[in-house]
């Protein structure tokens, strides 16, 4: 599916499991960039049982992390963007992704699912695909067997390193999503880092 015309965005979606036994988990990792997005706009996070979430607003811009575990999220966006008529081209859903290593982003506008459960349920409730995703790498672990146990597990410290600098970089595409520069926020976010010194060849 081709992008829409250029179109700022009203709703950012972080994706994850509500509660302290899942804050520090892999599929957690949309939460952690709305939480951080938050802090960096001064953003009042407060519960919204009507939209079955936590919710905050940075001026035009709904920021929303669900409550209803991660296979009920639709539920919670479904709710605020049809109270606030927002249109699901106008919806960026951050979350997780297992086909990406650490320390990557991939911005893409609809699409498949691959197999994740929060955007299946977000797509059933707007009743289509069409709606901006981050990517945010977390790896695989290399077992489709393993893949539940794994993404409900915290990362290792060294991946935890790796997603933290890909969602400082993912903060760094926020001012070019919200005047709609959605190409050039795209090719940032798909390019892969640089390497730390750590990583370079000697």
């Amino acid at each position: 599916m081709s992008a829409p015309s250029p179109i700022a965005p009203r709703l950012i979606v972080g994706l994850g499991n509500p509660g302290r036994d899942y804050e520090e988990t892999r599929h957690n990792a949309g939460f952690w960039f709305c939480t951080r997005l938050a802090r960096e706009r001064g953003v009042a996070l407060a519960h919204e049982s009507r939209f079955h979430g936590i919710v905050g607003r940075a001026g035009p811009l709904w920021l929303l992390l669900p409550q209803t575990f991660m296979n009920r999220s639709g539920q919670a966006v479904g709710a605020l963007a049809r109270f606030h008529r927002i249109a699901p081209a106008e919806i960026l859903v951050v979350h997780d992704e297992l086909d990406i290593p650490p320390g990557q982003l991939r911005l893409k506008f609809g699409g498949g699912m691959g197999g994740h459960n929060g955007l299946k349920d977000i797509t059933a409730h707007l009743g289509t695909q069409d709606y901006w995703r981050l990517r945010v790498g977390i790896g695989h672990p290399g077992d489709r067997n393993e893949v539940v146990n794994y993404v409900l597990k915290p990362p290792r410290r060294e991946e935890q390193a790796e997603i933290d600098a890909a969602i400082e970089r993912a903060l760094d595409l926020v001012p070019l999503v919200e005047k709609g520069e959605w190409n050039a926020a795209t090719q940032r976010a798909n390019s892969k880092p640089a390497p730390t010194k750590l990583q370079e060849a000697p």
